[in-house]
This record gives C-alpha cells, sequence and structure tokens, in this order.
C-alpha cells in the first residue's frame, strides 16, 4: 500500500507529469493547473489535488491506475476521470455529466474561470477568443446552476474575479 501523498508530492507529480508542456497563449501548462487548484482551495486539500491532476488523464502520459499507485486517493482520481475529456463524447455532454457530480463540477468551475481569465483571452487570436468564450459561458450557464452561488462565488474570486459581474447577473435573471 503506497504511503499517504501529501499536496507537494501531487503538485511535484503534475510539474513532472506536465514538463515541457505549454498552454494556448504559450505559458508553463502547469501555471494553469496551479491556478485551478488555487480555486478549489476553500473545498480542501483533496480537492486541490484534483485541480493540479484534473488535466493529466488527457494531456500526459499519466493513466488512472498510475496515479492510484503514486497514492493519489481514489476519490481524487475520480474526480479526474470524471472531468477528463473523452473523444467520444461531445463537449456538452461531458458538462452535462459533470454536473452530476459536485466536486467535479467544482473543478470545472476552476477551470473555466482559468480559462476565461481576462488576461488569458485577451492573447488569443479573435476569432478563436470569440468562439471560446461563448462555449465557456454556454458551459458557466449549466456549471453555476449546478451548486449553490456561494461556492461559484468561492472559486470565481480567487481564479477569474472578472466573472462576479456575469454571476450577479446570472442571479438577477
Amino acid at each position: 500500500m503506497p504511503t499517504r501523498i501529501t499536496l507537494a508530492d501531487v503538485h511535484a507529480l503534475a510539474t513532472e507529469a506536465h514538463a515541457g508542456q505549454f498552454d494556448k497563449i504559450g505559458a508553463p501548462y502547469i501555471r494553469h493547473v496551479e491556478a485551478v487548484a488555487a480555486g478549489l482551495a476553500p473545498f480542501g486539500v483533496g480537492m486541490q489535488m484534483a485541480g493540479l491532476l484534473h488535466d493529466t488523464l488527457e494531456d500526459t502520459d499519466l493513466t488512472a491506475e498510475q496515479l492510484l499507485a503514486a497514492g493519489v486517493p481514489g476519490t481524487v482520481v475520480d474526480l479526474v476521470q470524471r472531468v477528463t475529456n473523452n473523444p467520444d463524447v461531445t463537449y456538452q455532454a461531458k458538462i452535462e455529466a459533470i454536473v452530476t457530480n459536485y466536486g467535479a463540477t467544482l473543478i470545472k468551475i476552476a477551470d473555466n474561470a482559468h480559462n476565461s481569465h481576462p488576461d488569458r483571452t485577451a492573447q488569443l487570436p479573435a476569432e478563436k477568443r470569440e468562439r471560446l468564450a461563448r462555449k465557456y459561458a454556454d458551459a458557466r450557464s449549466v456549471l453555476w446552476a449546478a451548486v449553490p452561488v456561494e461556492d461559484v462565488k468561492a472559486i470565481v474570486s480567487i481564479v477569474n474575479p472578472a466573472l462576479l459581474g456575469e454571476l450577479g447577473a446570472q442571479l438577477w435573471r
């Protein structure tokens, strides 16, 4: 049985897994998963672990079995699997499946918030920026409705405070 893994261990695992990877704007990929994990801090260490690992199964060679063998708790691996893209599932269907699980929903809210951050989106070509803005806004309408507004606010205020106005507008609809 593996020893108990710490948040620092998971950070090192994610750093190694994403080494040499860059996101859509050319930033080291680890910065994205760190931002997602930071947004999940109010929800505990397990959620931060899931945030750090949320893209490992789809963007690295790591498998769920390897995460478990490294000592990552099964509950964390389950959340990572729930938010992992499947090429046979549309994005809308993925979002609809994610909102059936509270923890997965929080991870996806943090992921969406970071992907929607104005400092990041401003660096994308206009066409891509507009397409992703629509995609992420549509997802937010489903994600945000699935958990208490206080939880959305806790994440968004850390990851992307620019979305707080949108959250307020959604509350008044």
